[in-house]
């Protein structure tokens, strides 16, 4: 050893477990001691102590200084020790991977969403993931808006129309947009506008927002072809709606009821539209798009659980930037008018 840097000598005991005796060593220096680590590790004491006395002879350098009364780390045994512990980290990580790749998902995830993307998306395809991962259980929260992700819960699905901040992993669902849409009777009554300001001759179905009083800018062409020219947009201010709500699935039967035009999330509205119980309005404008994403607690060991939950998520809602509920329907935001 020169200037605090072990070298390794050519062991005497060429069949030593160098693995297994820096856990050794780690466990010693937590528990205080030889014996207390002997009774942690369920070994003999004289197998802990013969570990660590050849994991000092194959570096060449002492790592503890014993007494009878106390047990300490030399100035090297503290920075290799250090070192141990990471590599120890990596090779428990490397494991749990392994794990997760060859174990079947099995037990109970606790996942949080809003719950029109609850009633509307997911449940309709936890039979797929049941089928393929019978062992799974999940616990859905779905109280309200989720703006952020939660510690509470293993698995969090964020509406957010800004990018995310906060100390947990993300990733993306997909890109939904707010549109337009009214019941096909209630538009051959009623006639189809072709730019927002005929809306003022339409019944509205608008939640109870202070901000709308102020107007509603709508948005041509789809969001790849914005060009952030004021042409692109126009602001519309509606009159009083003949249905006001905050309920997301309030507006939804509103229109499905032929009560006037609504804006929803394309997630809500990709049944309907499919159905034609649903007609997009205004196809070549839009509201505005938000991204769904899905995020995790930071940390390093995920259970094949919820990695199992997390990738089928992204796998049916296909994880781009793009919308895949108006690109389902064949409705997708156009670029030029109809």
């Amino acid at each position: 050893m020169k200037n605090g840097t072990i070298h390794c000598r050519n062991s005497n005991n060429p069949g030593m477990d160098e693995l297994r005796a820096m856990r050794v060593l780690a466990r010693v220096v937590d528990e205080g001691g030889f014996a207390a680590a002997a009774r942690a590790l369920d070994l003999a004491p004289a197998v802990v102590t013969r570990l660590v006395a050849e994991l000092e002879e194959h570096l060449g350098a002492r790592l503890l200084n014993r007494t009878t009364r106390r047990l300490a780390l030399t100035e090297v045994g503290a920075d290799y020790l250090e070192r141990v512990r990471q590599i120890l980290a990596d090779v428990d990580e490397a494991a749990a991977r392994v794990a997760a790749d060859t174990q079947e998902p099995q037990g109970l995830v606790r996942l949080l969403m809003p719950p029109a993307v609850s009633v509307h998306q997911v449940v309709k395809h936890l039979p797929r993931l049941y089928a393929r991962w019978p062992r799974l259980r999940l616990e859905i929260d779905a109280f309200g808006p989720v703006e952020a992700g939660a510690e509470t819960h293993d698995l969090s699905i964020v509406w957010s129309r800004d990018p995310l901040a906060g100390d947990y992993i993300a990733r993306r669902l997909a890109r939904t947009e707010t549109i337009l849409c009214a019941a096909p009777d209630y538009l051959d009554r009623r006639g189809r506008p072709q730019h927002p300001q005929e809306l003022d001759a339409h019944d509205a179905i608008l939640p109870p927002i202070t901000d709308l009083q102020r107007g509603i800018t709508f948005h041509r062409g789809s969001p790849a072809g914005d060009d952030g020219e004021a042409a692109a947009s126009v602001l519309y201010v509606p009159r009083r709606p003949l249905l006001s709500s905050a309920h997301v699935d309030t507006n939804y039967a509103a229109a499905l009821a032929g009560l006037g035009i609504t804006g929803l999330p394309s997630y809500v509205i990709e049944d309907a539209l499919m159905e034609h119980a649903l007609e997009r309005v205004l196809p070549q404008w839009r509201l505005f798009s938000a991204t769904l994403w899905v995020t995790m607690p930071s940390r390093k060991h995920l259970p094949a659980r919820t990695r199992a939950v997390l990738d089928f998520l992204v796998e049916v809602f296909g994880g781009e930037d793009r919308d895949p509920w108006l690109a389902a329907a064949g409705c997708e935001t156009c670029d030029d008018p109809r």
